[in-house]
C-alpha cells in the first residue's frame, strides 16, 4: 500500500459497507468513505479513480478528489496554518492538509510562510507511511518558466517568492518568468511563499528578470534617475548609454525622451552616483547579481 499512498489509482469496487465502499487493486484494499465519494451509486465491479492518503484518524483511505499535488507531481498549494514546532500546513484540495516539515523551512522564523501564502510542493511518503509536503527546487521552477521579453523593462509584475539567498530573493511571476531581487533592491527580506509586486529593472539575455521592490520616486532622486540607477545595479554597473546617445535608442530602452534622460543623468552625477566615460555610464559602487 505504501506505493499507492499520495498517488491517484484506478481501483475496483469489491464491497459496499455501512459507511464506505471497499476498493481493491492488485491485492491491496482501501476504503472509500461515503463522505469522500462523488458518486454514491457505485456497485460491486465498478471502477473508480481515487487518491490515497492517511486521514485525521491515521487510517489509510481514498477520496474521489484528485489533487494536482501528488508524489512526484508539483503544483501550488495554499498555506492554512503554521506551527513552529512542526512545520507549515498546506491545503492541496483533499480533506486533510499536508505538512511541509520545519526542517525544510528557513532558519529564521520570520521568513516562514504565513496563512494564505502559496508554496509549490510535491508529496513524499516516509517509512511510517506518513505524507509530507516537499518544496519545489530550482529545476522544478526552471522547467515551467518562460522567457521574458525586453518590452517588460520598467513594468510592474506580481510573483511568489520561492527561494531565499543571502544576496537576494528569487520569485516566479504570474506569467511564469523567473525573477531575482538583489538585496540592495529590497527594503526588507520577503518570506518564502509571499506574493509581492516588483518592478522590472532588467531583462537578462537568458530571459530571466532583475526586479526591484524599491519605490519609483525617492526623496533625492527623480523617477527617471532612480530607474537608471537601478538598471545600472542590475547589469553590473556599466551601460553603453550616456548624454550623447541616440534619442531613439534611449526611448527604446528606457521609455523616456533624451531630455528626460539627460536630466536624470545630471541628477545622478551631481549626487556622485555615476560617472560617464567614452560613451558609457558607470555606477560608482558596482553591485552584482548571482546566477539562478
Amino acid at each position: 500500500m505504501i506505493n499507492m499512498i499520495g498517488t491517484a489509482q484506478t481501483m475496483t469496487v469489491i464491497a459496499k459497507e455501512e459507511e464506505a465502499f471497499v476498493l481493491e487493486k492488485r491485492g491491496e484494499q482501501v476504503k472509500l468513505p461515503f463522505t469522500n465519494a462523488a458518486n454514491l451509486n457505485l456497485a460491486v465491479g465498478d471502477t473508480e479513480t481515487v487518491f490515497i492518503y492517511r486521514d485525521y484518524d491515521h487510517e489509510i483511505v481514498a477520496t474521489t478528489i484528485i489533487p494536482k499535488i501528488q508524489v512526484g507531481r508539483y503544483a501550488w498549494g495554499t498555506v492554512t496554518d503554521v506551527r513552529k514546532d512542526l512545520g507549515v500546513f498546506v491545503d492541496i484540495g483533499i480533506p486533510k492538509d499536508v505538512v511541509v516539515s520545519m526542517d525544510d523551512m528557513p532558519a529564521l522564523n520570520h521568513l516562514w510562510p504565513k496563512k494564505g501564502d502559496r508554496l509549490m510542493i510535491a508529496l513524499r511518503v516516509d517509512e511510517k507511511e506518513r505524507i509530507w509536503g516537499v518544496l519545489g527546487e530550482e529545476h522544478e521552477f526552471k522547467a515551467i518558466a518562460t522567457k521574458a521579453t525586453q518590452d517588460m523593462f520598467n513594468k510592474n509584475v506580481t510573483g511568489t517568492v520561492y527561494r531565499l539567498l543571502k544576496v537576494g530573493t528569487f520569485v516566479i511571476t504570474e506569467d511564469f518568468h523567473i525573477g531575482f531581487i538583489h538585496e540592495s533592491e529590497r527594503t526588507s527580506e520577503p518570506r518564502v511563499g509571499e506574493k509581492l509586486e516588483a518592478r522590472v529593472i532588467a531583462v537578462k539575455p537568458d530571459g530571466t528578470l532583475n526586479l526591484s521592490l524599491r519605490g519609483r520616486v525617492h526623496e533625492v532622486l527623480s523617477d527617471d534617475a532612480e530607474m537608471i540607477l537601478t538598471y545600472l545595479r542590475s547589469v553590473g554597473g556599466k551601460m553603453p548609454f550616456g548624454d550623447k546617445s541616440d534619442p531613439d535608442a534611449i526611448r527604446a530602452k528606457f521609455g523616456v525622451s533624451k531630455a528626460q534622460f539627460k536630466r536624470a543623468l545630471g541628477t545622478l552625477m551631481k549626487e556622485r552616483r555615476i560617472k560617464q566615460e567614452e560613451g558609457f555610464t558607470y555606477l560608482i559602487e558596482k553591485e552584482e547579481t548571482p546566477e539562478a
